[in-house]
């Protein structure tokens, strides 16, 4: 018979190493990684908001302390559940750069693609590694080809056009560009949208804009949900765990799943058909205006005001 502790509504942080081979083994600090939907990372940060200093030394030494037992060197990752009352207990390790490992990267300043390649060639970890604090604040969404008003369900095809944000604190990591094909027969993420900022505040503005910013055509994606959780209050406080997106994906409490955002032509063409409508009711707006010849005939009328033409 088999025991396993009972964690209630814990979060999973997970402590980035790099192992050397000569026996140096340091801890980079955690990546908070509790919003899941079905087990499956959607958004990780750098720092956790609810890692003091103190459990982070305290982590971070159970990661090295784990990656030295067993001689081991490269990059890797030590994840762990965390409970309400900073006790910790380790889940499994990953022996490789893990999808969310940019965020390390930006509140460290550190590249652990290079690293991890140096590593590789035997060079030994070097003092920039020594006793890392982050600094500022990153977070990740993982953008998917999945449909989020149905069930999250594969959105395969063509991306006809695709615009990735930009601006101070902004990285988008993808392989895809417009014209790419979305294949049913591979993960369905197709990149990945990070932002930096000198406090969690601020890293929610600047992802919010660059959300905005963003434009996929083509297929559908999980951009939705991002939306939502921006709007959410329990998100922007950080209060949350690692069933929180999956009671509130089943609930419906992220309102803004319940109606699919109205495309942009779909809005423009409503507005110039209130125009139309109101212009013609007061008179303004001939017949057959709005129709072929319909602009031409408003100018007229215009020009042939005092001041209204030349």
């Amino acid at each position: 018979m088999f025991l396993e502790k009972f964690v209630e509504r814990p979060r999973h942080i997970e402590i980035q190493i790099l192992g050397d081979h000569q026996g140096k083994v340091v801890s980079l600090g955690e990546r908070e990684c509790s919003l899941q939907r079905r087990h499956q990372k959607v958004v990780e940060e750098a720092p956790s908001t609810v890692v003091s200093p103190e459990l982070r030394r305290r982590m971070g030494a159970a990661a090295v302390a784990a990656a030295k037992a067993v001689g081991y060197t490269n990059a890797g990752t030590c994840e762990f559940l965390l409970d309400a009352a900073g006790n910790f207990y380790f889940l499994e390790m990953n022996t490789r750069l893990q999808v969310e490992h940019p965020v390390s990267g930006m509140v460290t300043g550190l590249d652990l693609v290079i690293a991890q390649l140096e590593i590789a060639q035997g060079e030994p970890l070097g003092p920039e590694f020594d006793d890392v604090e982050p600094h500022g604040h990153a977070i990740e969404v993982r953008l998917y080809a999945e449909d989020p008003f149905r069930r999250f369900a594969p959105s395969p095809g063509r991306i006809q056009r695709l615009r990735l944000p930009q601006g101070p604190g902004v990285r988008n990591d993808s392989g895809v560009f417009g014209g790419s094909e979305i294949s049913i027969h591979y993960d369905p993420m197709i990149g990945k949208l990070m932002v930096w900022g000198r406090d969690r505040d601020e890293a929610l503005r600047r992802l919010g804009r660059a959300i905005d910013e963003l434009r996929i055509v083509g297929i559908r994606t999980n951009v939705p949900l991002f939306q939502a959780l921006l709007a959410n209050a329990d998100f922007r406080a950080a209060r949350f765990d690692i069933h929180w997106l999956d009671r509130r994906l089943e609930s419906g409490e992220l309102v803004s799943l319940a109606s699919e955002k109205v495309p942009e032509i779909v809005l423009i063409a409503a507005a110039i058909q209130h125009f139309v409508r109101s212009q013609r009711q007061a008179g303004e707006l001939p017949m057959g205006a709005g129709h072929r010849g319909g602009w031409r005939a408003i100018a007229r009328r215009q020009a042939l005001r005092p001041g209204g033409g030349v």
